[in-house]
């Protein structure tokens, strides 16, 4: 299944691109140099703007090797790009390791996965259905 994305940026930056056949997201490249202290974010620009068709959403997430490697990571991940939007993409990059991270152009820093959306439609009610869970949550169901 495929969905056509428009893509307006400039003529140096590299369009969003699967890295293998079976790549799940496109990988999201940098557009500005920048030194993340630990414990800091900063919102890395890209240079890409979308337009995602109606029906559609694009999900901003980490990349494992920035993440196992430098403690780098999507602060809000996955960040969602909303079929409205039409605003430059930017990364908000937080730096959880010890020491600080450069980010340069064209680094690899991020991931889009583009996913349909469906629509809830929310009903009020006086009761919900019971279940054997009930309201345990936070680790109610153990670790083993």
């Amino acid at each position: 299944m495929s969905v056509t994305i428009k893509v307006r940026a400039a003529e140096d930056i590299v369009l969003p691109a699967y890295a293998t056949a079976g790549s799940s997201g496109l990988d999201i490249r940098a557009n500005e140099a920048v030194v993340i202290k630990p414990g800091d974010h900063h919102a890395v620009t890209t240079g890409l703007f979308v337009e995602i068709p109606a029906g559609y959403e694009a999900q901003i997430r980490p990349r494992s090797g920035l993440a196992f490697k430098n403690g780098v990571t999507v602060l809000n991940a996955p960040g969602t790009i909303d079929s409205d939007y039409r605003g430059e993409i930017k990364v908000i990059l937080v730096n959880l390791g010890d020491v600080n991270f450069r980010v340069e152009p064209g680094d690899r820093i991020a991931q889009m996965v583009v996913a349909p959306v469906t629509r809830a439609e929310l009903v009020r009610a006086e009761e919900l259905n019971d279940t054997k869970r009930a309201d345990g949550g936070f680790g109610s169901t153990g670790t083993r």
